[in-house]
């Protein structure tokens, strides 16, 4: 298992669809932090061509099973963009606290973010980048 946060991957297609719901997202309620966070993210990202992205890779729609350090229970998470984000049925939002810290990172690692609970770490168990039926 790695470390705390390494460099996180991004494909270029993911990478724009995030900066451009950043940009569209600037003057609504939306957190400021969490997006200065989630740009400061961005600017560390390797980006790269879809075919060059490892399949252990957590992007948008992936469905994501997590482990937080202080649970026993592992979650099951899909990221999606905040127009298709619904926590009841699972889908987490790439601008919420958890799906922020996700983006990008690879099956094994470990990550430290601060949630609204306080600073989390989470050990990502497995990803899997099949088609997510979001309907």
């Amino acid at each position: 298992m790695q470390k705390m946060k390494t460099s996180l991957i991004l494909t270029r297609d993911d990478y724009q669809m995030i900066n451009n719901i950043l940009n569209s997202w600037g003057q609504t309620s939306f957190d400021k932090k969490q997006a200065l966070d989630l740009k400061a993210e961005l600017r560390k990202a390797k980006v790269v061509a879809e075919k060059d992205l490892p399949g252990d890779v957590v992007r948008i729609n992936s469905l994501v099973k997590v482990k937080a350090d202080d649970q026993e229970k592992i979650m099951e998470l899909v990221l999606v963009t905040p127009d298709k984000a619904n926590l009841k049925e699972g889908r987490i939002s790439v601008l919420a606290p958890v799906g922020t810290a996700l983006l990008g990172f690879r099956k094994g690692q470990r990550i430290a973010w601060q949630v609204p609970s306080g600073k989390k770490t989470f050990t990502i168990i497995d990803v899997s980048n099949d088609e997510v039926d979001l309907n």
